[in-house]
């Protein structure tokens, strides 16, 4: 077809992506050019090389932007006959996000996974190719959904082809085949498939430079139009860009037509999802004839069968600009007035607004129904847009207020940071009320947090947590614990409102009604811990982490702050409700799909897998959490990679990605992150032996926000440097620090960590029974790393002290250790140290965790503890084939056949849990 000439290398992809689905294999491909240039010819011609395929085909509209999930519902209606074959919580997520059925709000990246789940499904039979056209104007929500899916497709025959003038960020990283212009050979022939009479040559040039080789352009500007205009060039050349001169040339057609056709075409265009039930019911309120159409058919403008289509998304805009305003709402309100109220309300009050010629209170009212209807269905974008919308129809000042704060809140949770802060700037041109201000002052906090200016959030939260005080007690506490979080986040980046302003008006603020909650203890005990110390804040802290570890707490209530009672259980070093709180959050995370709030849980989860030697898990988390921050756009330090970083022992590596990461999160306010990456960077120069710049790294950590866990954590790394420089006073200082902060708690942790550090200041007998306590305590609570370095130290000693033979039995049991969990700076630490014992490291065969990747490895654990594979599917966010693909391969590389055999085999990270 002439419309394709030219396009074998773009034909050759689709060919390459078909070929893929037939051997079993997913692929996703972003179509990407300006329009006209060939885009939906070419997801035409992979239609119809899909014969032997199942398809299905949804496009963006730019009406429906707003409207979550409308894009995605278009895509799978016709695979919802599927939809029980979901696991349940996906079924649910799905059901609910297409109206289907009432319920709560689900996660975005649940409706994701279902999607993945109900197109792996859809193949089961024959491959399936999914085709979605203008993905610029998909809804937010369909595109992360669906972006979602094609990021994981493997070992589904599923392909998901996207076409789009310019994709979103959400589409980077998948493949990408860019659409350009013919070369000006076939865009000549082109030209001339469509001019029958003779240019001249310096003409046809001029023409085939205006328009680029676009072959729409090239197809539909000469149109209509004569030898002498066409001699004209068209007009002056780069006078306007080719999509607006190829509307332009769909505009003097639709302009031609008959008004009756008009009429019809702009009914067409603002029924977004191409209804011709639904259009032609509206054509006739409104007086239009049957055969209207004949002229936009004819004229190849519009094609009508089961769906009424329009030739190119141009043809609709164009259409749509060439009405006046009181057309284009009286093409809305006949379809308001035609749509079913009981079946899509929503849809109809979205008409009815855009009919609104100016405030109507009773619209306003019901598009403030419409979002809440929206917000329970998960769709917060369509919510956003509903009260929006409702803010422009209000009169009255006071409502309308009302209305553009509550559409400022809903934007936010939908991520327009940039509208929410337009909504609360409108908000506040009128007088607000006490709790109004407070309400407004509190999202400004949020605003300020959620796009990165740490230093500013923690003064402004705890501004609204002081004017919520009187008006809302429960809120204000929350609020208390906000800014709190946010002045710990910015560390000493957060100026005014740092954490000692906020525990002290934390401490200050009116007590809860009632049996204090879990949220008060750790407000109560948080405050106190900066104010008055560990000893005064432990009774709340424990109290606090053990209520969030072992009460029945409603699930959204305790997601609002358990991330902040991990660091209550940390700072009292309760590692046994520290797992618990993880282990339950990280599973209500992974089954709902809050995947921005599983991000956070991945750094605890990190801690604790390299304190109890199972560095592959590590691994695994610092991979999921590089999978996270692309799948989600959240901003946080991450964690896992840093604390890999460190334990890890690769200097080369290492020691550049802990500099990036400190230097990232000093530019985003993140105080925390860069006392993290001191800290690990400590670890990692202890594993060196480079004892004086660990000694650096470790006092930094360890001065800044003294009351926190990665000063406390800092304090051993700095003992250990500063007694290996001479440092003996700095050592002493620091071990006097480290008694306090765990003198508070009886705990193997807390007394472990405390004996091996004491064991280096003291001699003789009292040296040998500390370290001997130290390796003791930390092995009855499973802490490997720390225990194999207790054992280190302890050899260290011994051969200073003359005893070879006794240091070269600590010495090996370290070194087998670290091998083990993989930590190499210390293993040659500990090899050196051998050495000089006049003994040499045992050769340890590799194990064969270093087989695989850290996805394989993952799945390896998972289902050795017994999951099936639609179980390690949702908690990995992939699809069951997927699962099935890794295991194949899990099995050869380990050379076993079944599940069951996984037991026999030593995986390192596995066998350390």
């Amino acid at each position: 077809m002439p419309a394709l000439l030219d396009r074998e290398p773009e034909r050759a992809a689709l060919d390459d992506l078909l070929e893929d689905l037939r051997s079993g294999r997913g692929s996703a491909l972003v179509v990407r050019g300006e329009a006209g240039v060939g885009k939906s010819a070419l997801l035409e011609y992979a239609v119809g090389a899909a014969a032997d395929m199942r398809v299905v085909r949804a496009a963006g509209l730019e009406s429906e932007m707003e409207l979550t999930y409308a894009g995605l519902h278009l895509l799978c209606v016709p695979l919802l006959d599927r939809l029980e074959t979901l696991p349940g919580p996906q079924r649910d997520a799905l059901s609910v996000a297409f109206g289907l059925r009432e319920g709560a709000a689900p996660a975005r990246f649940l409706v994701g996974l279902a999607v993945l789940t109900l197109l792996a499904e859809a193949a089961d039979e024959r491959p399936l190719l999914c085709v979605v056209d203008d993905v610029q104007w998909l809804d937010r929500a369909s595109a992360q959904a669906l972006v979602f899916a094609a990021r994981r497709l493997l070992a589904e025959p599923v392909g998901l082809v996207f076409a789009a003038r310019e994709p979103g960020e959400e589409y980077r990283g998948l493949p990408d085949l860019e659409v350009r212009g013919l070369p000006d050979q076939h865009a000549r022939a082109l030209l001339r498939s469509v001019v029958r009479f003779r240019l001249d040559e310096p003409v046809q040039t001029r023409i085939l430079a205006e328009t680029n080789g676009n072959p729409l352009a090239l197809l539909e500007l000469p149109r209509g139009l004569g030898p002498t205009r066409l001699e004209g060039g068209l007009g002056p050349a780069g006078a306007q860009a080719v999509p607006t001169r190829i509307e332009r040339g769909f505009r003097r057609r639709v302009e031609a037509l008959p008004a009756e056709t008009r009429s019809l075409l702009l009914v067409a265009a603002v029924e977004a999802a191409g209804d011709p039930v639904l259009i032609w019911r509206a054509a006739e309120r409104l007086g239009i004839p049957a055969s209207a159409a004949e002229a936009a058919e004819a004229d190849g403008l519009l094609q009508a069968g089961t769906l009424v289509r329009f030739r190119h998304p141009l043809v609709r805009s164009a259409v749509y600009s060439a009405a006046s305003s009181a057309e284009r709402r009286a093409a809305h309100r006949a379809l308001a007035e035609v749509i079913d109220h009981g079946r899509d309300p929503d849809r109809r009050v979205w008409h009815l607004a855009a009919a609104a010629p100016g405030p109507d209170e009773g619209v306003a009212a019901e598009l403030a129904l419409a979002a809440a209807r929206a917000q329970a269905r998960g769709a917060v974008a369509a919510a956003a847009a509903f009260l929006q919308r409702a803010v422009e129809l209000t009169d009255e000042p006071a409502r309308r207020c009302e209305r553009a704060l509550a559409a400022a809140q809903g934007s936010f949770h939908a991520g327009a940071l940039g509208t929410a802060a337009d909504l609360l700037a409108s908000a506040e041109v009128e007088p607000l009320d006490e709790l109004q201000q407070a309400r407004a002052a509190l999202l400004r906090g949020r605003l300020a947090f959620a796009s990165g200016r740490g230093s500013d959030a923690p003064a402004l939260l705890l501004k609204a947590a002081k004017q919520l005080e009187a008006l809302d007690v429960a809120l204000a506490r929350q609020t208390y614990l906000d800014a709190w979080f946010a002045a710990l986040y910015a560390g000493r980046s957060a100026g005014a409102g740092d954490l000692h302003e906020v525990s002290r008006a934390a401490q200050s603020a009116p007590p809860p009604a009632g049996e204090p909650r879990p949220l008060d203890l750790l407000v109560d005990g948080l405050s106190l811990l900066v104010t008055e110390g560990r000893a005064q804040a432990a009774p709340a802290l424990r109290r606090a982490a053990r209520a969030v570890a072992e009460d029945d707490i409603p699930q959204a209530e305790r997601l609002q702050y358990s991330r902040v009672a991990l660091a209550a259980a940390a700072l009292v070093w309760d590692e046994e409700h520290w797992r618990a709180i993880l282990a339950r959050d990280v599973q209500i995370c992974r089954e709902t799909g809050m995947l921005t709030q599983l991000a956070l849980y991945l750094g605890p989860m990190a801690v604790i897998a390299i304190w109890r030697g199972d560095l592959a898990a590590v691994v695994s988390l610092a991979a999921e959490e590089n999978e996270l921050a692309t799948a989600t756009g959240a901003g946080f330090v991450r964690h896992a990679a840093l604390i890999l970083a460190g334990y890890r022992g690769d200097e080369a590596e290492d020691a550049p990605m802990i500099e990036a990461a400190a230097a990232a999160a000093q530019a985003a306010g993140q105080g925390n992150g860069v006392q993290m990456a001191q800290w690990v960077s400590a670890v990692l120069l202890n594993g060196l032996g480079r004892f004086e710049a660990a000694l650096e790294q470790a006092r930094k950590a360890a001065e800044t926000a003294p009351e926190l866990y990665f000063s406390m954590w800092s304090l051993p790394e700095l003992i250990e440097a500063a007694s290996r420089s001479g440092q003996t006073q700095v050592a002493t200082d620091a071990l006097g620090r480290l008694a306090e902060a765990t003198g508070i708690a009886r705990t193997d942790w807390a007394q472990g960590v405390y004996a091996r550090s004491q064991a280096l200041l003291s001699d003789g007998e009292a040296a040998e029974r500390l370290y001997q306590e130290a390796v003791d305590r930390l092995g009855r609570i499973g802490f490997r790393t720390e225990q194999a370095r207790a054992h280190l130290l302890y050899g260290e000693w011994l051969r200073r002290e003359g005893r070879r033979t006794d240091a070269r039995t600590q010495l090996h049991k370290a070194h087998d250790m670290f091998t083990g969990i993989g930590m190499q700076a210390f293993t040659r630490r500990a090899a050196r140290e051998l050495l000089t014992t006049g003994a040499a490291a045992r050769t340890r065969t590799p194990d064969t965790r270093g087989d695989l990747t850290p996805q394989e490895a993952q799945i390896a654990r998972l289902a050795r503890d017994g999951l099936s594979n639609p179980e390690i599917a949702a908690q990995l966010f992939i699809s069951p084939k997927t699962v099935e693909y890794h295991l194949s391969k899990v099995f050869t590389k380990l050379n076993v056949s079944s599940r069951k055999q996984l037991d026999t085999v030593p995986l390192g990270h596995l066998d350390a849990s």
